[in-house]
């Protein structure tokens, strides 16, 4: 059976998937030449594999509920993707699933890899900080091989938490913004953060490794970043699908990657990107070492930097430092 093939008991289960309805079971043997027990015996085994199905005499068989697993086969059940993702790596648990995929780049696994994992022992975010990782969220790392230069990586984040942003607005149905340079916002506050390292050789790159959490099923965060930090499930009120979720984010940031390497630079993208900016047309505080400014964010470059200018007009390139949002995360 080649790879991409569906087995019997997952076109019983995309049966029950199409219908909001009862699935009559005849309807299920006349599709895909089954027997009535071998029906059963298929619904029996979706069960217990965690999905919820009614079953009523005379009307068939009802899809209530799917459980929320996050491994390879539930990814590649959404997933659209040319290149990205063809490899999915799941662990249950890991120290950071950015550590296993620098792992994975330096015996030169293939490009696109991904690493998922439901839970970190050892999560980073910038700067070294420790990134808390509960279970229930989306935590996963993408391994690329660009042929760009050193000075181009830092677009690649950019790039992904535009991704981040369409996935959930296209699987989750909410309205998500983009705080320079990667962080994705909902209602006023973060919702995942970006962390991409690379492997070098002078100019050049030996691979990227971009690193993403999004906060997904989360219910409760800590009272230190309680009023910066929020989750999917408590902006809809409902739990995550994060196998749907996750494979939307790959086909969205393999479209945008693609675009990127055509030119190795924002270029296409940046009016994409600019419409997602919450920071645009806002004062921001530019915080570089000890310096402080309070300037108003025009949107980005072709290179990813935010352009900023003064009361007077005249604008700069911010390329490094810190930018916070007049209005979030308790900067008023």
């Amino acid at each position: 059976m080649n790879g991409n093939e569906l087995t019997t008991k997952e076109k019983v289960l995309r049966m029950l998937e199409k219908e909001n309805d009862y699935v009559s079971g005849q309807e299920i043997c006349d599709s895909l030449s089954l027997s009535r027990t071998a029906v059963w015996k298929h619904i029996k085994t979706l069960k217990e594999e965690g999905y919820t199905i009614d079953s009523v005499n005379n009307r068939g068989y009802r899809l209530v509920n799917s459980p929320d697993i996050m491994d390879e086969k539930h990814i590649r059940e959404h997933l659209h993707t040319r290149w990205l993702a063809q490899n999915i790596i799941y662990l249950p648990e890991t120290d950071s699933s950015n550590i296993q995929a620098k792992h994975l780049g330096e015996y030169g696994d293939k490009n696109g890899t991904v690493v998922v994992t439901d839970k970190q022992t050892a999560g980073r975010g910038r700067r070294g900080r420790e990134w808390i990782s509960p279970s229930g969220n989306c935590y996963y790392s993408v391994l690329l091989y660009p042929d760009v230069r050193v000075d181009r990586v830092s677009m690649i984040t950019l790039i992904a938490a535009m991704a981040v942003a369409r996935a959930i607005r296209e699987k989750e149905g909410l309205e998500t913004m983009i705080k320079w340079p990667n962080d994705v916002v909902v209602n006023g506050k973060k919702v995942c953060g970006i962390l991409t390292e690379s492997s070098t050789d002078l100019e050049y790159i030996q691979y990227v490794v971009v690193g993403i959490g999004i906060n997904c099923n989360q219910k409760e965060f800590d009272k230190e970043i309680n009023n910066m930090a929020t989750s999917i499930s408590i902006e809809k009120g409902k739990d995550v699908k994060r196998a749907r979720l996750l494979a939307g984010f790959f086909d969205c940031f393999e479209e945008y990657y693609d675009i990127f390497m055509e030119t190795e630079d924002m270029s296409k993208l940046s009016d994409t990107y600019n419409k997602l900016l919450i920071n645009r047309g806002r004062e921001v505080k530019i915080i570089e070492k000890e310096n402080e400014r309070i300037l108003k964010a025009v949107g980005i470059n072709d290179m990813g930097g935010l352009i900023v200018e003064n009361e007077v007009g005249k604008q700069e390139i911010i390329i490094s430092g810190e930018v916070s949002v007049r209005g979030l995360y308790g900067y008023v």
